[in-house]
């Protein structure tokens, strides 16, 4: 289906900062919710956050609360999750998902597992390390 690529991962140490981007096209952003997940080795894949269509609705992890930020320009077809205050744990592959809503109150769905996007991007790599 659409083309999803992620960017922005590297190396960075602890305490440090990275901004993560998920670029879409072949489709129009705005009629899509966007989640932000991650895999460590050896764990399941979890959700980090998500924003819906509107941006009046947010969902974070509790590991992350307070320090990631999620936000979207949907006239860009870009979604951004901004990580601050990065530690060890942070270290995985960060994965952007998307999801066409549509019907009553679209704007403000916000969808949080796994099992609710049908559009992944290949996966940025995020190292925390000193």
């Amino acid at each position: 289906q659409g083309e999803l690529v992620e960017s922005g991962g590297g190396l960075v140490q602890p305490g440090g900062s990275l901004r993560l981007s998920c670029k879409v096209s072949r489709f129009t952003l705005a009629y899509y919710a966007i989640g932000w997940f991650r895999q460590a080795p050896g764990k399941e894949r979890e959700g980090v956050s998500s924003i819906s269509i509107s941006s009046r609705n947010t969902w974070y992890a509790d590991s992350v609360k307070g320090r990631f930020t999620i936000s979207r320009d949907n006239a860009r077809n870009t979604g951004y999750l901004q990580m601050n205050s990065l530690n060890v744990e942070d270290t995985a592959i960060y994965y952007c998902a998307v999801v066409k809503i549509e019907g009553p109150d679209s704007d403000d769905y916000l969808p949080t597992l796994r099992y609710q996007y049908d559009h992944w991007g290949q996966g940025t790599q995020v190292t925390v390390s000193s």
